[in-house]
């Protein structure tokens, strides 16, 4: 019996579309999106909010444009913003024209729920004129009558097929450059919609499980619904609804993509959950480290073992770890070996210091060859 390597994803082949500067699908890396919940026509307050997610390093940001007022502030929005921004429209297909003129990077519409062919028509042309993708959105709690009717309930069947007839009229007016979401609230009902989607069709998937709930049980229903499809290899960008700050389901997201080894963005703190051995307080430490090291973005990992039953087993696989030892000496690990004994009741600090100057070290390295291999393409394409 062959065994597929526990570590080896196999991700489902998709076309490239782009959201603004972003590439989504087609092999790039999974991006982690997120909405803002202000008022849209708030410019400051919308502004703020995507500059907290920006900070921990949103990808994409979504914004509701539900009357004329939020898709005129658009204008004054994306300029003072880093990410694209998508433009959340439901139904009324002048404000998705208006979202494409004022900077919006991509619409979220389904174009079936815009009324006649010409307006699907305005919108096609309002998005190709000003280099908009687009988002088909399928909600198991929002499908359409007819579909309702003919299945009964929300079922994986009735979401594909409304996806694929919102796709095809999309098609039909020559536009191809979206990507689709099929999301319920229900996590295996939105892991059947996906599967079934991702074997009807090429384009990019936008995965997500719909209002999963509050920040500990939102990020529960989201990582299994998530993990479950992105360990298949499927999902080219994510976004976990969560009743919290939008900047924490940006947090969350990039976890979930971290324990699948899918992509790295900052420290990675591996640590116990500490017992009687534990020689300093594990759960005290681990908690004011993460708020230290908040701000790195370069991708390491650090082991904090409270005791030397699994404590040097750890610190072999990561860039630093510490493990407790007897009487207030704790060994540290540097790249998986031994370096120095710390004798210490002031464990943050000292692993902060040697976090900090590595993350240095390791982003060096990472630019340095992200200049080579600038240079290498160039060569190439003379």
């Amino acid at each position: 019996m062959s065994v597929r390597p526990y570590r080896d994803i196999d991700h489902r082949s998709s076309r490239r579309i782009h959201v603004g500067r972003v590439p989504v699908g087609g092999g790039a890396p999974i991006t982690v999106q997120t909405m803002t919940n202000t008022p849209t026509a708030d410019v400051q307050a919308t502004v703020e909010q995507i500059q907290r997610c920006e900070a921990v390093g949103v990808d994409i940001v979504r914004i509701s444009c539900p009357d004329a007022e939020s898709s005129a502030a658009l204008k004054h929005i994306v300029p003072q913003v880093s990410v694209p921004i998508v433009a959340d429209i439901h139904f009324h297909y002048k404000r998705a024209i208006e979202a494409a003129e004022n900077g919006a990077a991509c619409l979220r519409i389904n174009p079936g729920n815009i009324g006649s062919a010409a307006r699907v028509r305005e919108v096609v042309k309002a998005a190709k004129d000003h280099g908009c993708s687009m988002r088909i959105g399928v909600n198991a709690g929002s499908l359409e009558k007819d579909l309702l009717e003919k299945y009964g309930e929300p079922c994986p069947e009735a979401m594909v097929e409304s996806a694929l007839n919102h796709a095809r009229i999309l098609e039909d007016n020559d536009f191809r450059d979206f990507k689709i979401s099929v999301k319920a609230s229900d996590v295996f009902l939105a892991v059947a919609a996906y599967q079934g989607l991702a074997e009807a069709c090429d384009y990019p998937l936008h995965i997500g499980i719909t209002e999963a709930g509050g920040l500990r049980s939102g990020t529960v229903k989201s990582s299994i619904g998530m993990g479950m499809l992105l360990w298949a290899g499927i999902g080219d960008t994510i976004r976990v609804s969560l009743s919290a700050a939008p900047e924490e389901e940006v947090k969350v997201g990039f976890d979930i993509l971290k324990s699948l080894n899918l992509r790295h963005r900052g420290v990675n703190v591996i640590s116990c959950p500490s017992c009687a051995r534990q020689q300093f307080n594990v759960i005290d430490n681990v908690r004011l480290l993460e708020e230290r090291l908040a701000h790195i973005t370069t991708p390491m990992t650090v082991s904090v073992i409270g005791c030397v039953v699994n404590g040097p087993g750890e610190a072999r696989e990561t860039d630093i770890g510490i493990t407790g030892g007897g009487n207030g000496t704790h060994m540290v690990y540097i790249a998986g070996q031994p370096d120095h004994r710390l004798k210490s009741v002031d464990v943050v600090e000292h692993m902060v210091e040697l976090i900090e100057a590595k993350a240095a070290e390791i982003q060096a390295e990472i630019d340095a060859e992200a200049r080579t291999a600038a240079v290498i393409e160039a060569s190439a394409a003379e």
